[in-house]
């Protein structure tokens, strides 16, 4: 289609659809404060921009994940710092009660204490996290144990799962962060079974059983050793989940940085773009108005 303007007022139109367009995008940018608000306006950044916005939304995720699963690491450690001090006490109380010298009386009280540390350590087994019995293994609604004063063997089975509880770090490596309290209080090796230790100890003492009582005590070295180890879990889990919620804040400021960058706009060359197209605007239709509007008409007659 030929086109009926003359080629100046052709040009005019041009000059202010194209200025109309910068007002248009230095509008746009003002008042969303992006640079990038559709394909066409940066196309070779859409690509880059969406996989730094899916890196960021996958770091945010691990970072919340690190941020709930802390508090249950930080309440296990705590669980079983008790633990080993209350074991302590039950090594100190069996020394006392395997002493020769040590009264029948005086081994009963001692079973007393005993059976009653017994049953503090149940309560650490039971320990509970926003209703998730964290040694309960992948059955955390579940409680690990009851105890019962009345029976020969007062502990129950564990009542558990094996925990198969893992995090990702940012770098998508996983690490374990939790054990069972089976596998703390009950393990199956007698030797280094915790609730197995102290009731065989009640047993003997309440018996008065000499004999009994010194084979019972000395083990208590190797439960206490074991008991240790699984505090020592506990606290390597702490440092791994430290170091990986720091690496993952990290790592979220420099994606949150990466997408700023481009998408974001600069406010400042935004409002000098709106500015300088306004001037171009009004200096276009002043010149318009000065160009000579003449037609065959005016050389007729």
């Amino acid at each position: 289609m030929v086109s009926s303007l003359q080629p100046a007022a052709q040009q005019f139109l041009n000059n202010i659809n194209s200025i109309g367009d910068e007002m248009t995008e230095a509008q746009t940018q003002l008042s969303t404060g992006l640079k990038v608000n559709v394909v066409s306006d940066a196309p070779d950044v859409i690509a880059p921009l969406l996989e730094a916005q899916a890196n960021l939304s996958s770091a945010q995720q691990v970072t919340t994940n690190l941020g709930q699963v802390t508090t249950e690491v930080n309440t296990g450690e705590q669980a079983l710092e008790s633990a080993t001090s209350l074991y302590d006490q039950v090594q100190t109380l069996s020394a006392e009660g395997a002493t020769s010298t040590q009264t029948a009386s005086g081994r009963i009280s001692i079973a007393e204490q005993l059976q009653s540390i017994e049953q503090q350590m149940v309560g650490l087994a039971n320990t509970n996290v926003n209703d998730r019995y964290i040694f309960a293994g992948d059955t955390d609604q579940t409680q690990p144990y009851t105890f019962d004063a009345t029976q020969a063997d007062p502990v129950s089975v564990y009542q558990g799962a094996a925990s198969t509880r893992t995090i990702q770090a940012p770098n998508g490596t996983t690490f374990p962060v939790a054990l069972t309290a089976q596998k703390i209080f009950d393990s199956t090796d007698p030797a280094t079974n915790v609730f197995t230790s102290i009731n065989n100890m009640v047993t003997a003492l309440t018996n008065n059983d000499q004999a009994a009582i010194s084979a019972a005590n000395s083990g208590l070295a190797g439960v206490s050793t074991y008991l240790n180890s699984k505090l020592a879990f506990y606290g390597t889990a702490q440092d791994a989940v430290t170091a990986a919620t720091t690496s993952a804040s990290t790592l979220v400021t420099q994606l949150q940085t990466q997408i700023s960058g481009m998408q974001d706009a600069d406010e400042t060359q935004s409002i000098l773009n709106l500015t300088q197209a306004q001037t171009e605007q009004q200096a276009a239709l002043q010149s318009f108005q000065q160009i000579p509007r003449t037609s065959l008409f005016n050389y007729l007659g």
